[in-house]
């Protein structure tokens, strides 16, 4: 196996059903994940549920029903929209698990050996919804006069007898950390979080008295601890924490959390320090995506217009949805969808641009050469060319890829599936047929291996697609990965196996436009 690679999501709060951004972010990590597999790295992907805290306890109240059997078919409904949009986790997490506790309580006894917790009263702004405290000076005034947060939720003066966790002294460090390299990506988001810590960083309250559905604090079992504490601790609890051997030896600490921008300042100046205190080392990174938009505006219950990212794939298909959110947002901004700029791009991009090169080019040879594959056929400087330019668009790709920009990866990608259907309509051989039936059968062998490559290139973001085309291809299953890209005798170990292409079936249908939609 190759370099360890350990990839994580945010864990959801599963107070509601998935919504599009949940699946934005599972299918992003997805693709990066199944990209470092290509690449050779022996990747773990995490996701999970984050099940505790006062609002899973209100809603369970509200139900009739207790808080574990809430979450228990709340979380299904993840693990559902996991399988549906193709994400291929290697672990699903749920913070109430056992092994989560224990892994959260040895974490709260490390910051605690080190002197960093402390008994107080707090006294203060809580938004229930965002599970967060908020001091005055942060707080906007609501329509009717009343406080709310800066995420325009409501606040609560609370009082109670709370532990504390010493924020401030990490002050400093948190500083070094974000200057010292690409702990916070995109750099937009890291300015913003340093120039939070630089303003000052007061101590947080990390225990609550008023409810008890939470983690229980150490020697202090009437207090459940903060759920950000909690839901952290997630991605050392799913390596086996507080065990430091097998997988967390191997994949700790993380190379990525992809979170969403609300949570920034949680995974940017809560976890590290956290960790500092316990003596744990940090993760390499945490990436902040933007939302996804509807038509342009934030999804909300109020304005009904909230996707079942389920429904959006069984209309379209997963491998669109999947490729439509990689190449349609700059990953890190803020991005906007809608039916119509799905089926636009990808009946442009998958259907009319790759598809139809890969049908046209299989459906030729099938018919034109009986399907046999042959090597050896002379090859002119139009195909030297065109081999360079679906090289380069490749090699862009794997560049941007690696980086997280998915749509400029895409962007590299297409230069090289048009510059493929240039080369049809230039070399037409449809009328070498007649006109010259040696080099007709160079060209076809020619967009066979170009086709084989791209399809290789992109198989991270349209797997289900990629390997039905792969398998009419004779490639085998263990020869997809970007390795496969770098073998020089592939093509000629096919041609000696005897390989013939079958009637070609294709993998990209054009989308229509659903009829509410259209109407």
């Amino acid at each position: 196996m190759g370099e360890p690679y350990y990839v994580t999501t945010a864990i959801s709060y599963p107070n509601g059903k998935p919504h599009i951004g949940h699946a934005y972010e599972a299918i992003a990590t997805d693709v990066i994940a199944r990209n470092r597999k290509a690449e050779g790295f022996d990747v773990r992907f995490q996701t999970g549920t984050d099940e505790h805290g006062l609002k899973m306890m209100q809603k369970a109240r509200d139900l009739g029903v207790t808080p574990a059997a809430l979450c228990d078919e709340m979380s299904q409904y993840f693990k559902d929209m996991c399988n549906a949009l193709n994400i291929g986790y290697d672990v699903f997490i749920r913070t109430t698990e056992p092994r989560h506790h224990e892994a959260t309580q040895e974490l709260w006894r490390r910051m605690e050996a080190n002197g960093d917790l402390y008994l107080d009263r707090y006294e203060g702004w809580y938004s229930i919804r965002d599970e967060a405290y908020y001091d005055e000076s942060e707080l906007v005034e609501g329509e009717g006069g009343e406080k709310l947060s800066p995420q325009g939720t409501p606040v609560e003066w609370t009082v109670e007898e709370s532990w504390f966790f010493r924020l401030s002294k990490y002050q400093d460090k948190l500083l070094a950390l974000y200057s010292s390299g690409d702990f916070i990506r995109p750099e937009s988001r890291r300015n913003e979080v340093a120039r939070f810590v630089e303003g000052g960083l007061r101590d947080l309250s990390v225990s609550r008295t008023s409810f008890d559905w939470g983690i229980k604090v150490p020697g202090s079992e009437n207090h459940v601890m903060y759920v950000w504490v909690d839901a952290l601790t997630n991605y050392l609890t799913g390596l086996g924490f507080p065990d430091e051997s097998g997988d967390y030896a191997k994949y700790w600490p993380a190379n990525l959390h992809v979170i969403g921008k609300d949570i920034v300042r949680f995974h940017a100046i809560y976890w590290p320090a956290f960790l500092m205190s316990a003596g744990v080392p940090l993760p390499r990174q945490v990436f902040g995506h933007g939302f996804l938009l509807n038509r342009g505006q934030k999804e909300s219950k109020s304005l009904g217009n909230v996707t079942d990212p389920i429904g959006l794939a069984e209309t379209f298909g997963v491998d669109a949805l999947r490729y439509f959110l990689m190449r349609e947002v700059a990953f890190g901004q803020d991005g906007s969808y809608s039916p119509e700029a799905i089926v636009t791009r990808c009946n442009a991009e998958l259907a009319n641009s790759f598809g139809n090169l890969a049908q046209r080019s299989l459906s030729m040879i099938f018919k034109n050469m009986d399907g046999v594959v042959k090597a050896g056929l002379p090859q002119s400087e139009a195909d030297a060319t065109l081999f360079a330019a679906v090289k380069d668009g490749i090699a862009g790709l794997r560049k941007s890829f690696t980086d997280l920009a998915f749509s400029e990866g895409l962007e590299s990608w297409m230069r090289a599936v048009f510059a493929c259907n240039q080369y049809v309509d230039e070399q037409a051989p449809w009328a070498l047929r007649k006109s010259d039936p040696e080099r007709m059968e160079a060209v076809l062998m020619v967009l066979f291996q170009v086709v084989r490559d791209l399809a290789i290139a992109v198989r991270p973001v349209v797997p289900t697609a990629i390997d039905k085309l792969l398998d009419q291809m004779g490639q085998g299953a263990d020869a997809r990965d970007y390795e496969a890209l770098d073998s020089a005798d592939w093509f000629t170990a096919l041609t000696a196996s005897g390989y013939k292409v079958d009637k070609p079936q294709g993998v990209f249908p054009r989308l229509e436009l659903p009829e509410e939609a259209a109407a």
